[in-house]
């Protein structure tokens, strides 16, 4: 899998996850990658800050960089806009999200925001299936959940 950061046309900045660059060209070229602040789908790779490896413990950290629209602080007020509206308005299903969202992509439940938790290759196959589903940025624990 790949991260890459993502700028809309409107200058919202996200990111998103592909199996590989071809991956991410295909989808972008097929108007499948889509911004969740405004869901325009003139959608770029935006420049991104690597990961650097620290000598104290050898593994990477991610570093974040200040952008054009204001950097890394404007992107957390954004994200946790979205996790607050997410977390109001949907219905927490907890570890049956894939489910869940199968039995609503296929018509066998209503139609109905969720959200929970999904393991990478739970995310894979539902990707896969052409289910859409996005990453929900710094999520808390929910308050309650819908069974």
């Amino acid at each position: 899998m790949i991260r890459y950061a993502l700028r809309c046309a409107s200058g919202h900045e996200f990111e998103g996850w592909f199996r590989s660059s071809a991956d991410y060209d295909a989808q972008a070229a097929g108007g499948a990658v889509e911004c969740p602040a405004c869901g325009t789908r003139k959608v770029e790779k935006a420049i991104m800050a690597p990961a650097l490896a620290r000598t104290d413990t050898g593994r990477s950290q991610p570093v974040a960089a200040a952008g054009p629209s204001g950097g890394s602080a404007e992107f957390e007020k954004l994200a946790a806009k979205l996790r607050d509206h997410v977390e109001q308005n949907f219905d927490y299903v907890g570890e049956k999200f894939p489910e869940e969202a199968r039995a609503i992509h296929y018509g066998e439940k209503d139609e109905r925001g969720i959200y929970g938790e999904a393991s990478p290759d739970e995310v894979r196959a539902l990707n896969e299936e052409g289910i859409k589903i996005a990453p929900l940025p710094g999520a808390k624990k929910p308050r309650a959940r819908v069974n």
